[in-house]
């Protein structure tokens, strides 16, 4: 029962108002979030101190210092040019060949969205792809398009890739390896689908000119790497960081320190301008985020959350294996129609709420092995799959999306909305039903 429904109707009536402005983008997303935060805590619906500790369901800082890492260490590596020679190597490579270029292209995004995370990877990779295609003088569309699903596919495949897994393995404390094990393979197989139906799609847009191979011969790539020792002392980071991603859970690390020490490290390593690089955070991200997270305890706070929860319990009980591959395809259409990233952060209390009731105990009593006892697995894959694929349905579903309309739309090459449907609906499709099959076979 809501105790206060007046409170929770004032609640409710917050977060579903920024809900919509964020999707239909009437303002700027930060904004709506950042005033939504503060009209809770005006309002008393929600403690500051309560908001703004994610012990007690408020801002979840280790997706937030996670992120803060991550940007850090991209941001010093990316003025190494490094980002750049792989995209050359990968055209040369390719001879010229349109199809192979894309081919190659979108593998190199997937791995670095898998690796970095996907709204970082499209930042530099984005820029790059525009050049390319003007130096083949083929189209950027297909191209770009390409990229914006290779990133949200490849982003699946990790804890870091995608801003909705971070938030869902802070949510279930389920770590990298985890992630590694249960989502690369489905993501793996996305990827292959994605890229067979899409070069038949494209197929006949994707045509080189006669000189296609004799420009692409002519990209000189040993002028793409500006700082060789940086671009060493980087990849050294890099790699240890990743290697701490691994080992995280067994060195009782929450990823968000692995992240912020990577950054520590190759701030002093690197003495990069420290006043540089944090002008280059993308802080509208993250304080999107903070006001998201407050928002969203106050759904907490008022009942709403816990009353939505039981009724999941109710049917979850009665048939699991359909409550997850519902919560899979409304998650895949809920993160179409509006960014998955608000999604995530209303169901992920849902879940909690979900798995205490399995367990008989309050949210706040939950131990890890409750979590992710094995009723909830199939819900927490569920949801970080559909969350993360179905963002690549439209051009407002993910993060990385926006990012590549606006870099695309700035060299002046616009994506127009109904344009990226007709293949980011087909390729989500398949991508969901390929996971619908894989969550059947191992988890339920």
């Amino acid at each position: 029962m809501i105790e206060h429904p007046q409170q929770a109707l004032a609640a409710g009536t917050i977060f579903l108002a920024a809900y919509v402005l964020i999707a239909t983008e009437r303002l700027h997303r930060t904004l709506v979030a950042l005033v939504g935060a503060a009209a809770v805590l005006a309002l008393g619906l929600v403690p500051q101190e309560q908001a703004f500790s994610s012990g007690r369901g408020g801002v979840d800082w280790n997706v937030i210092f996670l992120l803060l890492g991550m940007m850090v260490m991209v941001n010093i590596t990316r003025r190494t040019g490094l980002f750049q020679w792989i995209a050359i190597k990968a055209t040369k490579a390719a001879r010229g060949e349109p199809i192979r270029v894309l081919i190659l292209l979108s593998a190199i995004t997937a791995v670095l969205s898998a690796l970095l995370d996907n709204v970082t990877t499209v930042l530099f990779m984005a820029p790059i792809t525009l050049l390319i295609a003007d130096g083949l003088g083929i189209s950027s569309l297909p191209l770009l398009i390409a990229q914006i699903l290779a990133s949200n596919i490849g982003g699946t495949a990790t804890l870091i890739g995608d801003p909705p897994n971070i938030m869902v393995g802070s949510a279930s404390k389920l770590g990298f390896v985890s992630f590694l094990v249960n989502l690369s393979p489905i993501a793996l197989v996305a990827f292959m689908g994605f890229m067979a139906l899409f070069v038949a799609l494209f197929r006949k847009q994707l045509k080189a000119p006669p000189d296609a191979r004799e420009r692409a011969a002519g990209f000189d790539e040993s002028r793409a790497i500006t700082d060789r020792s940086l671009c060493r002392k980087s990849l050294v980071v890099l790699a240890l960081t990743f290697v701490g991603f691994l080992a995280h859970e067994a060195l009782h690390l929450e990823p968000a320190t692995v992240a912020l020490a990577g950054a520590a490290l190759l701030l002093l390593w690197s003495k990069a301008d420290i006043n540089d690089i944090l002008h280059e955070i993308e802080w509208s991200t993250l304080l999107f985020f903070v006001g998201l997270f407050v928002m969203v305890s106050s759904l907490i706070e008022t009942g709403i959350i816990g009353v939505i929860a039981r009724m999941l319990v109710a049917r979850a009980e009665q048939s699991p294996g359909g409550m997850a591959i519902g919560l899979l395809w409304v998650s895949a259409i809920a993160s179409g129609v509006v960014d998955n990233i608000p999604f995530v952060a209303t169901m992920n209390p849902m879940l909690r709420e979900l798995a205490a009731n399995f367990a008989g105990v309050p949210v706040s009593a939950l131990t890890v092995g409750q979590l992710q006892a094995p009723v909830m697995m199939a819900f927490w894959w569920a949801l970080a799959l559909g969350a993360c694929l179905g963002g690549n349905a439209t051009l407002i579903g993910a993060s990385a999306n926006v990012v590549v309309a606006g870099i695309a739309e700035r060299g002046g090459h616009r994506i127009g909305f109904m344009h990226y449907l007709r293949y980011g609906v087909p390729i989500t499709l398949l991508s969901i039903v390929f996971s619908t099959v894989y969550l059947w076979l191992r988890y339920l």
